[in-house]
């Protein structure tokens, strides 16, 4: 996992822990940066690889 203040990459290899991790990602950058989770995106960046950032 990398963290940045507006954008999380997680590489997920489970497929049935993509939903779960997913959420908890949101939940974690829409905390930190004080946001709404409709203000999140979520992204395919890679094989088995998601970003989860500020949606601007």
């Amino acid at each position: 996992m990398t963290t940045h203040t507006d954008s999380i990459t997680l590489k997920i290899w489970d497929k049935s822990a993509i939903d779960h991790t997913l959420d908890a990602a949101i939940e974690s950058l829409s905390h930190r940066a004080a946001a709404e989770n409709c203000g999140i995106a979520v992204t395919l960046s890679g094989p088995k690889t998601f970003t989860v950032s500020l949606n601007r």
